[in-house]
C-alpha cells in the first residue's frame, strides 16, 4: 500500500540529495539515474528542475561557496575574530571535502576563498595594517587553516601506521625527555594545535612591525 502522497519535488529537495551523494561518494558517484533513485522520481523530473549533470554540478559548485560567503567575524579582540573565522573556514572544508574538490576541479578555488579573506582584510585594517602586510596577513591565515586541512585530511585517511607514534617515541629519542616522549605517543589534539597555531600566527603578524 502507498505510504501517503509523495511530497512535490523541488529544486531543493534535488541539490540536498545531490550533495549527499557527493559527500558520501564523491562527484563520480553523481548520476542522474542514481539521484532520480535517491529521490524516488524520474530522470526527467531531475532534468527539469536543475538541468543535466553538468548544471547540476555548478549548482553544487554555487552553493557551497555560498555557504563559504556567510562567514563572519565575531568576538571582543582581533586574535578573537580571526580565530573565529579561520574556525568557521575549516570546519566548511572539513565538512564538505568532495564538495571543495569540486570547486578546485571547476577552477573556482580563489573565488570560494575570498569571502572569508574579505572578512580578513577587515580584521587586519581594523588593526591598523595596510598594503603588503595586511595582504601577509591574509594570506597567512588562509595558508594556515588550508593547510592544518590537508594535513588532517592526510592522516585521517592514511593506512594504518606500523610502527605507530605510540611505539616509536621513548626519552632516548626525545633528547631525554620523557614528558615530550608521552605526548608525541599520545594522538594529536588537532583542535588543540590548530587554535594553538592561529593565535601564535595573528600574535606574530599584529606584532609592532620593525625594519631590518
Amino acid at each position: 500500500m502507498p505510504s501517503g502522497p509523495r511530497t512535490a519535488l523541488t529544486r531543493r529537495a534535488v541539490l540536498d540529495a545531490a550533495a549527499e551523494v557527493v559527500r558520501r561518494d564523491g562527484p563520480d558517484a553523481l548520476t542522474m539515474r542514481g539521484l532520480a533513485a535517491e529521490l524516488g522520481t524520474a530522470v526527467t523530473s531531475i532534468y527539469w528542475h536543475v538541468g543535466g549533470r553538468e548544471a547540476l554540478l555548478d549548482a553544487l559548485v554555487e552553493r557551497t561557496m555560498a555557504g563559504l560567503g556567510e562567514i563572519r567575524p565575531s568576538g571582543h579582540t582581533p586574535e578573537q575574530r580571526v580565530l573565529g573565522v579561520a574556525r568557521a573556514l575549516r570546519r566548511r572544508l572539513r565538512d564538505h571535502p568532495h564538495l571543495v574538490a569540486l570547486v578546485h576541479e571547476r577552477g573556482l578555488t580563489e573565488r570560494m576563498f575570498l569571502p572569508a579573506q574579505r572578512a580578513l582584510v577587515g580584521e587586519a585594517h581594523a588593526a591598523g595594517l595596510r598594503g603588503a602586510r595586511a595582504a601577509e596577513f591574509v594570506r597567512a591565515v588562509q595558508f594556515q587553516v588550508v593547510g592544518h586541512v590537508l594535513v588532517e585530511r592526510q592522516r585521517e585517511r592514511a593506512p594504518a601506521q606500523r610502527p605507530g607514534e605510540e611505539e616509536l617515541w621513548g626519552a632516548e629519542d626525545a633528547g631525554g625527555d620523557p614528558a615530550l616522549a608521552r605526548a608525541l605517543a599520545r594522538p594529536a589534539d588537532t583542535e588543540r594545535l590548530f587554535t594553538t597555531a592561529v593565535r601564535a600566527l595573528v600574535r606574530a603578524l599584529l606584532a609592532p612591525h620593525v625594519d631590518p
